[in-house]
């Protein structure tokens, strides 16, 4: 479940808040555990997504690069 939410909700700034009060219900913890977090969460949350974001980017261009040279291999792509 926490391995779900976490790839669910990196992308959205903020929304680590409700996966985590999720998560915490789905292992029996108290839900009041995350005031604990919260602080925290606050100040982690915009470097994880912004990581996430650069992570997805980069992934993006690798597919693109690969998938044009094979593109070009088949002669299906004209233009550079």
């Amino acid at each position: 479940m926490a391995t779900l939410a976490a790839v669910g909700t990196a992308g959205v700034p903020g929304a680590g808040m409700i996966m985590l009060g999720t998560v915490l219900v789905s292992v029996g913890l108290p839900i009041e555990g995350i005031a604990l977090i919260m602080g925290f969460l606050s100040i982690v949350s915009p470097i994880c997504t912004a990581t996430n974001v650069l992570g997805d980017l980069a992934g993006a261009l690798f597919v693109t690069k690969t998938e044009r040279k094979h593109l070009k291999e088949q002669e299906v792509l004209i233009d550079d």
